[in-house]
């Protein structure tokens, strides 16, 4: 039993460590080359970096900013207050200038006051928590990503406002910077209790659970990249994402809501305030509302609409969004903001003035639309991704208008996310329907030049010129066909760090600075720790886990196998039978069968744990809650074929 027992452990756990450092070439990042301070310098000659507007919205109504660090119990610091202090002052020449005064925007941290009984609070987290003045408390909107940024941020508004209860929560949309905190605020107990509603969309619940489950490991390790988690808050490192500072990686949480949003329009009052909300879903999430408060002359855009481009398609992977659905529902914002004098959002800083918030609808509408017209129009041209991305510019009335910039998104990643919505990733040449792997043809192709060294010539020359596109396209194929070279390697990373340093979008910015940083040192030794998890995933759906086991199923080691496990949660009072045929994982909800090779019975929380990796001895060998019956040799095959992602897979060395 007890060798069991540890075996299934081993083989149930989602690794959080991995494979360590190595293949690294040392070095930091540079400084920018006078090709990069020159095209940083053209890049904004005829954007009006003078006009203070932002500036002054972005400050209007400041009452008190923290100072110091956001510590967790075992010392790790989720969240440095005074980190970005460098941003003061004239843009660094290792920042895009453009970036550069939208990072400045980003870092007015503190609580602010809005307007009378509405209040924000920025910069503890990526996302920000709006309160406003009910009845009876505080209707929080948006808890933020984490249960310790969370709380802070609560507590530092009572400070200032007084110790007020939360009367109700919000949650405007099913990504995790803006519910991950719940628990921060409120307890299950306290919501029982009191009756606090939880507001959010149709939907929310399975799609708040089903993206962190089923790819939560590829996406948590490109996530590093797009957020640039890892790099140091620097001139030459991170600077901003584009929708705020950098996000803190705490105990995530969740509770589901106990009032949906299910029609397009739908009054409700909430702790005797007179809301109307919008139900918004698949544009920037797939279940999202925004609402209007009559009264106060009040709209809330959610995410829909922020102070920059947003991406079709995030940098860490996502579904593809529809822009052309996006579009429309900045038309109907329009409408419904009629009379609006005040605009507030889940990111960035408010607008003032129903002027100011239609024109800011209209412009990312505008936006949206003509990224999908023109791809289209280009599409149906015969053009393909790469080519489209480089031929669609803005017309010169959107260009310059910087609410609608890309600061989080890029047109150019945007313009192959309309591409990939209508016709996929394959560009219609036969020649792409099976090309050789990547390290493959890198091999071939350094055969052909004549060997890595040649390659990293040739690089070195289109480095000189500045041209760092070509640059980081030959040497990527030096890297990848010949792993070894530390010349390649060190070469592109400087190449990636002018790119970095060039690059107007803060995801971009950031994936190609944690790129230079990684070929420099080596992948990340761990992976997203999923232990901070737990909270969150106690509430996710079985059926969640469940498909993501069978999609870590090793087929070529399942082909042949016939096995199958009774899995029984005696909390829940779920059963459910796995089988595996032809090398597939399959489940259904059902009573144990007797055929089975196994039965497992446990409780949800044990198997959460285990999912996370966070199981030891005390929650498996010495819990009554985990029992095993039947053949405990075929149980454990059946778990062994099971792979166990660390999320820390290299991504631009092989």
């Amino acid at each position: 039993m007890e060798k069991l027992a540890i075996a299934l452990v081993g083989v149930l756990i989602i690794m959080t460590t991995g494979c360590g450092k190595s293949g690294g070439v040392g070095g930091t990042a540079g400084d920018a080359t006078p090709t990069t301070v020159a095209t940083n310098a053209e890049f904004t000659k005829n954007l009006n970096l003078a006009d203070q507007q932002d500036f002054e919205d972005a400050k209007r109504g400041f009452i008190a900013k923290p100072t110091g660090k956001l510590v967790q119990a075992d010392g790790t610091v989720l969240k440095d207050f005074d980190v970005y202090s460098f941003l003061d002052g004239k843009a660094a020449e290792t920042v895009n200038p453009s970036l550069w005064r939208h990072a400045q925007l980003n870092a007015n941290i503190g609580l602010y006051k809005v307007m009378d009984g509405v209040y924000q609070l920025r910069g503890f987290d990526m996302a920000n928590m709006s309160l406003i003045e009910g009845k009876t408390g505080w209707i929080v909107v948006d808890p933020l990503t984490a249960r310790e940024s969370s709380k802070a941020a609560l507590e530092f508004a009572r400070k200032h406002l007084g110790n007020k209860p939360v009367s109700a929560i919000i949650l405007t949309h099913a990504h995790v910077d803006h519910y991950g905190g719940i628990l921060g605020i409120t307890t299950p107990e306290e919501v029982a209790q009191r009756k606090i509603p939880i507001i959010a969309p149709e939907g929310f619940m399975e799609e708040a659970t089903s993206e962190n489950v089923m790819v939560g490991v590829g996406m948590g390790r490109r996530s590093m990249y797009q957020l640039g988690k890892n790099l140091p808050r620097s001139v030459i490192g991170n600077v901003d994402t584009g929708l705020g500072k950098d996000l803190v990686y705490g105990t995530v949480g969740i509770l589901p809501p106990n009032a949906l949003i299910t029609k397009p329009t739908q009054p409700m009052q909430v702790d005797g305030v007179d809301f109307v909300f919008h139900n918004v879903p698949n544009a920037e999430c797939p279940a999202e509302l925004s609402f209007n408060i009559p009264a106060l002359k009040l709209y809330d855009g959610a995410e829909n609409m922020v102070h920059t481009m947003h991406n079709l398609l995030p940098v860490r992977g996502a579904k593809v969004r529809d822009s052309l659905r996006w579009a429309s529902y900045m038309e109907e914002a329009i409408a419904q903001t009629e009379g609006v004098e005040v605009f507030i959002a889940s990111h960035n800083w408010p607008v003032w003035g129903n002027s100011n918030i239609k024109k800011m609808f209209a412009m990312h509408r505008d936006v949206y639309k003509y990224t999908h017209d023109q791809t289209v129009r280009l599409i149906n041209a015969g053009y393909t991704p790469y080519e489209i991305s480089d031929m669609i510019k803005l017309p010169k009335s959107l260009e310059g208008y910087f609410g609608a910039r890309g600061y989080y998104g890029d047109l150019r990643h945007n313009v192959r996310a309309v591409y990939q919505f209508y016709l996929g990733h394959y560009d219609g040449n036969p020649a792409n329907l099976n090309k050789l792997p990547p390290q493959e043809s890198a091999k071939r192709y350094l055969e052909l030049i004549g060997g890595v060294g040649k390659a990293v010539a040739a690089a070195q020359t289109a480095y000189d010129k500045g041209e760092y596109r070509w640059a980081a396209e030959l040497l990527n194929q030096a890297v990848f066909g010949d792993p070894s070279s530390k010349a390649a390697k060190e070469l592109l990373a400087k190449t990636y760090d002018q790119l970095g340093y060039q690059s107007e979008a803060a995801t971009w910015r950031n994936s190609y600075l944690t790129a230079a940083m990684e070929l420099r040192q080596g992948p990340p030794s761990q992976g997203l720790d999923k232990s901070y998890w737990v909270e969150a995933l106690v509430h996710t759906p079985m059926e969640r886990f469940l498909e993501a086991m069978a999609g870590g199923l090793d087929g070529p080691a399942a082909e042949g196998k016939d096995l199958k496990v009774n899995l029984v949660l005696t909390d829940t009072k779920e059963s459910y039978v796995l089988w595996i045929e032809n090398a597939v994982l399959h489940f259904k909800s059902a009573p144990t069968d007797s055929s089975a090779n196994a039965t497992l019975t446990l409780t949800k929380p044990i198997f959460v744990k285990m999912i996370a990796g966070t199981a030891g001895v005390k929650d498996t060998l010495m819990s009554d809650d985990l029992k095993i019956g039947g053949s405990k040799i075929d149980l454990v095959r059946f778990f062994s074929l099971l792979e166990k992602a660390p999320g820390t897979f290299a991504i631009v060395t092989k």
